[in-house]
């Protein structure tokens, strides 16, 4: 059994908007629950410790539990702590909160045929209503548009309770956190180590980086001192020994000379190792991961990619969009962007299918779930692999390496693998294929915010053309050079 988290310790008061950041894997989730509820966890974690709670806690799941799935939005509100001791005022000013009618909570739609981004809003809703005492979020800005972003934003910034939350979005967290919760695994993944600091999440980015740098610095300084001081200790050494061995038995004075001079040799020893015990040590932070798209991959400028044209865009639950216009070239980064339910994801879905057949390009696609396209029965190795030759398994292994899977995750079959590391192993084999188009639905959602600048700086560099769905402002910013608005 792993160690996920050691020595933690904090305090969260009122108006504290504490986020929790760390790679995938790491027990960020597993804390949250613990947090809420011992008995969530108690079935795969042992804690020991103490915990105190206030005794109403709002926890907002990072998925809805597939048991609520087949409810009705009036059934999933009627279960919810609070619903009933609301009145119909304050009930329809929460919905409008969120940018709903007032008549949502007696909805018959079922919310597992809401959009993602209507079901986390449903959720924070119920949350809403139930006004409790402190706030535990698991990833409350998944799936959310850029509007409903920014009122998340405000809600989390206004909340007169405690908030603690993860988030993978690096925007909310520079507009939000006033308290950060660093949970790293250090040397390959066999040492915990927890950071809790008060200040903004840029701010302890900076610093941290600042800290890194200083310390880096210092322990090679160190280091290349400590290495002239034992060339000199060994050049001495060497000397002396030799003197030694060369004294004649006759010549009691110079032995007794060489005997001090061996003292003094065995003396500076001493000093040395207490010196290297006492160097700076290089810092102690989890690895970064590496990611980078083959130079070789390109798209030629000016060559068409995709020329859709639709009268309209529907799906099972009716109507979309009419009159659906879009061009795209070769070497363009596309991001379509637009409110939940709007229609996004169906029509890169239907995007997908098109560019998928094509002979004359080779593309990927990657959807939000994209669990349904992967073996979950595979271990990473064997998912990544297309001709089992030694010298493919070898590169497999040092590419799964550099985006920090630890050689036994790599034996492990996919599906004992979080969701982030399932995001960066499909993410690995749209870069093993060589792909010279990629399809992408919230390509950024399942890596952590100290990834994301990584794999934003991997795609930005990418030769090839893409066309991609994302509420991530960062990644808009950033990597794409076209944005279209969808909506009705």
């Amino acid at each position: 059994m792993r160690c996920l988290i050691r020595d933690l310790s904090f305090t969260l008061r009122e108006h504290d908007r504490a986020a929790i950041i760390g790679e995938e894997g790491n027990g960020k989730s597993t804390l949250l629950k613990l947090l809420d509820d011992t008995s969530l966890v108690e079935s795969y974690c042992d804690y020991s410790g103490e915990i105190i709670r206030p005794g109403n806690v709002g926890y907002l799941e990072q998925e809805l539990p597939e048991e609520k799935s087949g409810l009705t939005v009036y059934e999933f509100f009627c279960a919810a702590p609070g619903f009933f001791d609301r009145t119909p005022g304050e009930l329809n000013r929460f919905a409008q909160s969120l940018g709903f009618a007032g008549d949502v909570f007696y909805s018959v739609q079922t919310l597992g045929t809401l959009s993602g981004g209507e079901n986390v809003k449903l959720r924070l809703l119920a949350l809403a209503v139930q006004q409790p005492d402190i706030l535990l979020l698991d990833e409350p800005s998944n799936d959310l548009d850029i509007p409903t972003l920014e009122w998340l934003e405000s809600f989390i910034r206004n909340s007169e309770v405690p908030v603690l939350y993860i988030s993978h979005d690096e925007t909310l967290l520079e507009n939000t956190a006033n308290m950060i919760i660093h949970l790293e695994q250090v040397h390959r993944k066999t040492i915990p180590v927890c950071t809790v600091t008060r200040c903004g999440y840029r701010e302890y980015v900076e610093r941290r980086e600042s800290s890194r740098a200083h310390q880096t610095q210092m322990a090679r300084k160190e280091q290349a001192e400590y290495e002239k001081q034992q060339e000199k200790f060994r050049r001495i050494q060497s000397r002396v020994e030799h003197e030694q061995n060369a004294v004649s038995r006759q010549d009691p004075h110079s032995g007794r000379l060489l005997k001090k001079k061996m003292a003094a040799v065995k003396s500076m020893e001493r000093r040395l190792e207490r010196e290297h015990s006492e160097m700076t040590q290089l810092p102690e932070t989890e690895d970064e991961i590496f990611v980078r798209f083959s130079g070789d991959i390109t798209s030629s400028r000016g060559k068409t990619i995709l020329d859709l044209h639709l009268d309209t865009l529907s799906n099972a639950g009716g109507e979309l969009a009419k009159n659906i216009d879009l061009h795209i070239s070769g070497g363009e980064k596309v991001c379509i962007v637009g409110r939940n339910g709007a229609g996004k994801t169906t029509l890169l879905r239907l995007i997908a299918e098109q560019l998928l057949a094509r002979k004359d390009i080779k593309a990927a696609y990657m959807p939000q779930d994209y669990t349904d396209r992967m073996d979950m029965s595979l271990t990473p190795v064997e998912y990544l692999s297309r001709t089992g030759e030694k010298d493919e398994l070898t590169a497999i292994r040092t590419y799964l390496g550099s985006m920090r899977y630890t050689a036994a995750e790599t034996e492990h079959s996919i599906s004992a693998l979080s969701g982030g590391q399932k995001a960066k192993l499909y993410f690995i084999a749209m870069n093993l294929d060589g792909c010279d188009v990629l399809l992408l639905d919230e390509p950024t959602r399942n890596f952590s915010p100290l990834s994301g600048p990584i794999i934003r700086q991997a795609l930005k560099e990418y030769g090839g053309t893409i066309i991609s769905v994302s509420h991530d402002r960062k990644y808009i910013d950033e990597v794409c050079d076209r944005v279209y608005s969808f909506g009705n």
